[in-house]
């Protein structure tokens, strides 16, 4: 498996998408001067406490007062609140925890207004982004994100991610980690730890040190409501937590942004440097294909290579999914065996969807209905199986007596919206077409349903004027490189009583050909 990253600077905003043998798989938006993102640390003020949701509401900046639970508190919240006090009276000059003393653990089942008040200053971190009207949710368990592991203050405990499956390496993280961790922080291992040498673990934990010690620093002068500490930028996030030894291109088309690249990769992985590919002042998710998936990815008619489709929904509660055979080509295989083809076809799209996308909340997919409890069983697997890669935390329940799979994805972010429609160029902007790039996918997957099922030699394709002129227009056109590569005669037609992105197939006769 090849992954790719390319980083497309557009002014002061900047475009990530990962792409894994070269199919677009996620998408990051990083907007210039963008607050309250996930990870940042903010000295907040307390203004409300409201005992019946057992929470409080907290003035960090934002336009809408920040939410946060009591059990979002941590267990060391105390300690936590007594050590940003010391800072802020100056009496914690030093970021060391060696000498502090850890207070007692919050009751787990306890009440807020016992340990929150109002006009509190109170440390917080941003664990979910403000989402449509709602204001940012809250965390006080305070951690710090590296490379191989998170940075846990006050605590004690060491701990490890279960995709470490090797016994052996558990025991050898576990006494490593131990060895060098200092004193009054517990530190969770992450997965791409595994089998990593002393160095390169030591030099993340002494980072994210610093980065405490650079919180402490800002705490000394803050004043509600305040950040003390950002995380690091998009760019440099995801390579932290996707970067791996598949990754054989990075493609940026920024200079400045490039060296930052190539400095992050220095400190976390240094023989990755030469596979940044600086392309600067071009336009990478135009050269690259990038645009092109986006398009078909984002619409509300997703459409698959084998001519099923996918019809998403967006609510305010929740997302629709409702998947549809189209053109799909059945076969010889039976009612039931195509359903369950097309199903399990459709459910890898979903997961990639849900994933680029970033669909949260709860999902609804309408599958097409299957009768046989053994297929249920296939498909939910299946299902379990493409998302287990997802980072996102998220619960996949098996099919309902309707049909119906339901999935519940952490919703950290809004979910990312990308308008793929284009205004109409025969009524001259005053209605809206789908994505125009997307009218040739739809023609080659027609075409490539038409010769296979039914073995068509010989065709006529009728579409718009301005379609027929794109298929016509070079000294090897597309109708010519469509001829060859489907072995057939195909002959393009320009009617102008089609709508703009409508078409139609003929046969040798004349008559419509089945796609």
């Amino acid at each position: 498996m090849n992954l790719e990253l390319v980083v497309n600077a557009k002014g002061s905003e900047v475009d990530i998408a990962l792409l894994k043998d070269k199919v677009l798989t996620e998408l990051h938006k990083e907007k210039g001067g963008q607050d309250f993102t996930v990870g940042d640390i903010y000295l907040g003020k307390v203004h409300r406490v409201i005992p019946g949701l057992n929470a409080a509401f907290v003035d960090v900046g934002y336009e809408k007062d920040a939410f946060l639970h009591y059990l979002d508190l941590g267990p060391q919240y105390r300690s936590l609140n007594k050590y940003v006090k010391r800072t802020l009276q100056g009496k914690q000059n030093t970021p060391d925890l060696t000498d502090f003393k850890v207070e007692e653990d919050i009751d787990k089942n306890g009440k807020i207004n016992d340990v929150v008040s109002g006009s509190q200053h109170i440390l917080v971190q941003v664990a979910k982004e403000p989402i449509s009207s709602k204001g940012p949710r809250l965390t006080s368990e305070v951690t710090l994100a590296g490379r191989y592991m998170v940075l846990v203050p006050f605590g004690d405990k060491i701990s490890l991610s279960q995709r470490i499956k090797n016994s052996e390496e558990r025991t050898r993280l576990k006494r490593l980690i131990q060895s060098i961790k200092p004193k009054r922080f517990g530190v969770i291992v992450r997965t791409v730890a595994e089998n990593k040498k002393v160095a390169e673990l030591d030099s993340d934990l002494r980072n994210l040190v610093d980065r405490w010690n650079k919180l402490h620093e800002n705490l000394k002068t803050a004043s509600p409501p305040k950040r003390v500490l950002g995380e690091i930028n998009t760019t440099s996030s995801v390579l932290r937590d996707l970067l791996s030894a598949n990754f054989t291109n990075i493609h940026v088309n920024d200079n400045d942004l490039g060296e930052e690249v190539k400095t992050f990769l220095r400190k976390v992985a240094p023989n990755h440097e030469k596979i940044v590919r600086v392309r600067h002042g071009e336009d990478l998710f135009d050269k690259l294909g990038v645009n092109r998936q986006i398009k078909s990815a984002f619409g509300k008619q997703v459409n698959l290579k084998s001519g099923a489709y996918l019809i998403i929904e967006h609510t305010e509660a929740m997302h629709v999914i409702d998947v549809n055979s189209g053109s799909r080509k059945g076969g010889d295989r039976g009612q039931a065996q195509n359903a369950l083809e097309t199903n399990l076809e459709c459910a890898e799209e979903i997961a990639r969807v849900l994933r680029l996308r970033d669909m949260g909340g709860i999902i609804a997919i309408d599958f097409i209905d299957m009768h046989t409890r053994a297929h249920q069983r296939q498909l939910y697997e299946k299902l379990k199986e493409c998302m287990k890669d997802d980072k996102a935390k998220h619960n996949v329940l098996p099919p309902s007596k309707f049909g119906v799979v339901e999935v519940t994805r952490q919703r950290v972010r809004e979910v990312t919206d990308i308008t793929t429609e284009e205004d109409c160029p025969c009524c001259n902007g005053t209605g809206k077409v789908e994505a125009t790039i997307l009218i040739t996918d739809r023609i080659e997957n027609n075409l490539r349903y038409i010769v296979e099922e039914n073995k068509e030699k010989k065709l006529t394709l009728k579409v718009h004027p301005f379609i027929a002129a794109y298929y016509k227009n070079g000294l090897i056109s597309q109708r010519m490189k469509l001829a060859m590569k489907y072995g057939i005669s195909l002959r393009v037609v320009g009617d102008e009583d089609l709508p703009y992105l409508q078409f139609s197939f003929l046969n040798a006769k004349g008559e419509p050909a089945d796609g």
